[in-house]
């Protein structure tokens, strides 16, 4: 494989992350043990944070500065998981990191494995170097089914006392410095009836048009967003977005459903109170489970928030964007409607910007790839922080 304006080292780990399905539904170990051990190798301590079940872990790898103090400094971070390949037509094996006219093509080689094989390869010149601030390389789980791994990654450094000041988040970017996105709330609402043949629905409590009642809300209330606001220009859609993407319900055409489970999301911007949102949404609901009730006391409506990540809204004249510009980035006036855990760990006191190589546009999709140009650029931005905190 050519190594275009990229390093062959940066390509020869791109081939081994992609080479390893770490879909989220899976464990993200064989990526976490792989790192670890190469971290090893430089001299580097890396701190593995598993999980409950000790089937997935988050990691930080840090490079202390010349006093050996981690304390402060900076956090080059990327999540380990990917989507599936379920039912996707590639063109080639998306296991396989494949080079076809300057582009390298595989599972995650945007999203964002690209970035990953970056800062894993610059270990090896930070370990090297005399740091007047710490380096810290962080690796997160499940960002990909709702930021999951990264509350509790947050946790585990505030207990092992490790508080980078500043972070970049390579989320694919086209190397541009994000600086505000949208939360993402996803909410499972289960409403429980009662069955009965569809020739006694008096005898039944019909969940799906229960249901129903939840779908009309959640519309009109997306509804209000979109004619009321509150409005942010800065995003593609300015205002906050509401959908019901998942329904399921019923057993068969004369069975009066016992069960129906409808999944919404809401994405907001930073004027939406989304706590608030949620307490609404139940309260409506309640007000359902109340008339379920008096067809049948068993009757039930629950509401579960299945995943909540945290909106990003980064002054222009905060430490971190400030830095990115010292170091060559441009800082995108864009604001985006995906979500990232730059978010979560802004609110949790690391300044956070999103940045790193590739196009979002190619990310979950078949023949998802990133540019060797990409990666090129990506490989020149980190090789200038490490120089820029260096003393040598």
């Amino acid at each position: 494989m050519s190594s275009g304006t990229v390093s062959p080292s940066v390509l020869d780990w791109l081939t081994k992350l992609v080479a390893i399905d770490s879909t989220s539904r899976g464990s993200n170990l064989p990526v976490i043990d792989l790192i670890a051990d190469h971290a090893r190798s430089l001299g580097l301590e890396p701190r593995l944070f598993p999980t409950d079940d000790g089937s997935k872990a988050n990691m930080i790898v840090s490079v202390p500065d010349a006093s050996g103090s981690i304390d402060g400094g900076i956090l080059l971070s990327g999540h380990t998981d990917c989507v599936p390949v379920d039912g996707q037509n590639w063109a080639s094996d998306p296991f396989t990191l494949t080079e076809r006219d300057g582009k390298v093509y595989g599972r995650g080689a945007a999203d964002m494995k690209g970035f990953v094989a970056v800062i894993v390869d610059a270990m090896g010149a930070a370990s090297r170097a005399t740091l007047a601030r710490p380096i810290h390389f962080g690796f997160t789980y499940d960002e990909e089914v709702g930021c999951q791994g990264a509350k509790p990654f947050m946790r585990s450094l505030a207990a092992a006392e490790i508080a980078p000041e500043v972070g970049f988040v390579g989320e694919p970017s086209s190397m541009r410095m994000i600086r505000a996105h949208k939360s993402i709330n996803v909410i499972r609402v289960t409403v429980d009836g009662l069955a009965s043949h569809s020739s006694l629905t008096s005898h039944g409590v019909n969940a799906i048009e229960y249901a129903a009642e939840v779908v009309r809300y959640w519309r009109e209330r997306a509804d209000r967003w979109r004619d009321e606001g509150p409005f942010d220009e800065g995003f593609p859609i300015p205002y906050t977005t509401g959908s019901v993407n998942r329904i399921e319900g019923g057993t068969a055409q004369n069975i009066v459903p016992a069960t129906c489970v409808v999944t919404l999301e809401f994405r907001a911007i930073a004027e939406t109170d989304d706590q608030a949102e949620i307490e609404a949404l139940r309260r409506f609901c309640a007000g359902v489970e109340r008339r379920m009730k008096a067809e049948h006391e068993e009757a039930s409506v629950a509401v579960d928030v299945l995943s909540s990540t945290i909106g990003l809204e980064m002054p222009e004249d905060s430490r971190v964007v400030e830095l990115g510009e010292e170091l060559g980035l441009a800082v995108s006036g864009d604001k985006v409607t995906y979500g990232t855990e730059a978010g979560v760990f802004s609110a949790s006191g690391i300044e956070s910007v999103v940045c790193g190589p590739g196009d979002i546009a190619q990310a979950h999709k078949a023949d998802e790839f990133v540019s060797v140009e990409q990666l090129g650029a990506c490989e020149r931005f980190v090789a200038r922080l490490v120089a820029h905190v260096s003393t040598d």
